[in-house]
């Protein structure tokens, strides 16, 4: 299974050639189990301005793997951002530490093109995909 953030769905859904997006392809031709969560799945459809098009998405994501975020996992991401700011790394969206809680609490890979993780996988051993 791998959680697939926001960011790599943003340049699937555009079309954008990227070695994430190759990987994600990858996954659904292989039928690997796909995982969204919450915060994911708002980030995307907030940011779908055609009805038909949202509602298409809202389908595909309604086919893929739902990870619940539990209270556990709000209180893992405040002290991944607490523990990196005391260190002088800010991550510039907290929601991007809710994401990679999920996926550390899950213990299941991360896909993600978003330079805001790898601080995450270098101080709390956050696996990319």
């Amino acid at each position: 299974m791998v959680l697939v953030d926001t960011s790599v769905w943003i340049d699937f859904f555009r079309s954008k050639e990227t070695p994430q997006v190759e990987k994600l392809k990858l996954a659904i031709s292989t039928n690997q189990d796909i995982a969204i969560c919450g915060v994911i799945l708002t980030e995307v459809l907030q940011g779908i301005r055609n009805n038909k098009e949202h509602d298409l998405v809202e389908e595909i994501f309604e086919s893929l793997m739902y990870l619940e975020m539990e209270k556990e996992i709000y209180l893992d991401s405040s002290n991944i951002y607490r523990t990196l700011r005391k260190e002088g790394v800010t991550i510039r969206k907290p929601i991007d530490c809710m994401i990679a809680a999920v996926a550390l609490h899950n213990n299941i890979p991360l896909l993600h093109n978003d330079k805001d993780f790898y601080p995450i996988e270098t101080k709390f051993g956050l696996f990319a995909y």
